[in-house]
């Protein structure tokens, strides 16, 4: 990009910083907190001047709420929301039970945006990162050994950046993408829906309820608003650029409904679209085609329908997944490939979400549509009917929760456990209290876990890895039947199992372990910085 328009702006400070984060929604709080938790400090900025005050999202699904678990958080969220065990596929009657996975977090955290943004921004504070607001990028050039990024600040002063790495959590409309190169392929808009939160309603909980059944989605969140979404036949085909007025959303409660249930004092008006596309990569491609130094994750990397809530829960699970990566390039100790492993394991996990929601969106839009109403029906009423099977709803209860995903093992014969989330057992180590194993991640290390009451072949074998491998012998524990005969996993620091033999020979055990230590853990004897 051409910038001698600004140079008479540019600060003389040139800064220089590991990892610059652009955007801090719920994606690039998580992110940084990761980092932050790795000995990482990276910078943090946002182009909003204000923290979000609207309500946007209001879910976080299982997987989620497990990740905040894994980092002690847990507490923090669950005491602000409200849970329900069970959640809608495309608004169908038959709801999803997410009370019959395996999980203890069998449920959706009911948690508007706002709230999640706020503790992510607390838990950031606590680890030493602040949000810096008011910064605009104007330019970006990739180099072989770092990232040159020209911001704009709130006073308008234009400052030059050098990052090691740049992480772009900066939404759809992702400057960081676009800058980068990287293609973000898929589908226009060709359904938009409006949503608003009003201050006043007349509406209790049966009438909310009768909403729903005629398609609208209608809910209560805090601060006494009520939340309504509303695809209307008559305004489906609308842009999304349109902004939506009170009158519109009136009209289109009363043509629905037959009532505006008193709708006043609107909050948030907005509307949205049906626009679904999933970037060419995660990472780019660097000088002379090497790997490059910037990575996309959350919104900047996958948008689509929000359908069944699931937009904000894959940004954190894609921080979650980049940070320890990341801290490990920087800190020395990555593995060969380790961080080119984001991409291959995030961008299917993208496909998959993006496909899932454009269904979902289509079997909504059929019966809004007169010539499709009839079939459109009755193909809802037989989803309707096959939800109700239990083979039917577990599968798209883990695809929705993301507690089904799994990551594909390096090895062919590496043992079913890998790259599947570690089971939260109770465990209790030799001489310690009585410990669920999500427990041991709060510092966001490698769980190296004996379940054979070995109590010095873990210890002795992350010899050289302290700082990033945490080991644990249980002297007891609770069962599992994925865990029957496994006698050792390695867990990496997102709660997926790396490795896990059911081995009883020592001396093949212990072969197994270095090869998978050295694997995911890196050589030992690295400092921290490398």
């Amino acid at each position: 990009m051409d910038t001698n328009s600004h140079t008479a702006f540019v600060t003389a400070r040139d800064a220089h910083t590991d990892v610059l984060i652009v955007g801090a929604g719920p994606t690039g709080l998580m992110l940084a907190c990761e980092l932050a938790l790795a000995g990482i400090r990276p910078r943090l900025v946002e182009r909003r001047t204000e923290p979000q005050r609207n309500s946007r999202a209001l879910t976080l699904h299982p997987r989620s709420v497990e990740l905040m678990d894994l980092r002690g958080l847990a507490p923090r969220f669950l005491t602000r929301g409200t849970t329900r065990p069970g959640w809608h596929f495309a608004g169908l009657e038959t709801l999803l039970d997410f009370s019959a996975l395996d999980s203890r977090h069998g449920y959706t955290l009911f948690l508007p945006q706002a709230r999640t943004e706020a503790l992510l921004a607390e838990r950031a504070r606590e680890l030493g990162v602040e949000v810096e607001r008011g910064y605009e990028g104007l330019g970006l050039t990739e180099r072989a050994d770092g990232v040159d990024v020209e911001l704009r600040g709130p006073d308008g002063t234009v400052e030059a950046v050098r990052a090691r790495y740049v992480v772009g959590c900066d939404g759809g409309r992702s400057f960081v993408r676009e800058a980068a190169g990287i293609g973000f392929p898929g589908t226009d808009e060709t359904l938009t829906g409006v949503l608003g939160d009003f201050a006043v309603c007349d509406a209790g909980p049966a009438v909310l309820a009768d909403a729903r059944r005629q398609g609208i989605i209608a809910a209560p969140l805090e601060g006494g608003l009520t939340r309504f979404v509303v695809v209307d036949p008559d305004r489906m085909r609308v842009p999304s650029r349109e902004p939506v007025t009170m009158e519109e959303f009136r009209t289109s409660l009363l043509r629905i409904c037959g009532t505006d249930y008193g709708i006043a004092e609107p909050r948030w008006l907005s509307r949205f679209g049906n626009a679904t596309r999933l970037a060419d990569r995660y990472r780019s491609q660097g000088p002379d085609a090497a790997a490059g130094r910037v990575l996309l994750a959350g919104d900047a990397a996958h948008i689509h329908f929000p359908a069944a809530g699931q937009g904000l829960n894959t940004g954190l699970q894609d921080a979650m997944n980049l940070g320890w990566k990341l801290a490990a390039e920087l800190n020395g100790w990555a593995p060969q490939g380790l961080l080119d492993s984001y991409d291959a394991e995030r961008r299917p996990v993208g496909r998959s979400v993006t496909e899932n929601t454009a269904v979902q969106t289509l079997l909504m839009e059929l019966i809004l549509v007169p010539q499709y109403r009839g079939p459109g029906t009755a193909l809802r009423g037989l989803l309707d009917e096959l939800l109700g099977m239990a083979d039917v709803n577990h599968r798209l209860a883990g695809q929705v929760s993301a507690l089904s995903i799994a990551y594909p093992p390096a090895a062919p014969d590496a043992d079913p456990l890998v790259g599947q989330r570690m089971p939260d057992i109770g465990l209790t180590a030799a001489g310690a209290e009585a410990v669920r194993a999500y427990e041991l991640f709060h510092e966001g290390r490698f769980v190296l876990l004996g379940l054979t009451g070995d109590t010095g072949a873990a210890e002795r074998a992350i010899a050289g890895r302290g700082a990033r491998v945490t080991a644990v012998t249980a002297a007891e524990h609770e069962g599992h039947p994925a865990l029957d005969g496994v006698r050792e996993v390695l867990v990496r620091p997102d709660g997926h199992i790396a490795w896990a033999t059911r081995t009883a020979d020592e001396t093949a055990r212990h072969a197994e372990r270095a090869a998978a230590l050295a694997a995911w853990a890196g050589p030992a004897d690295v400092p921290i910085g490398g």
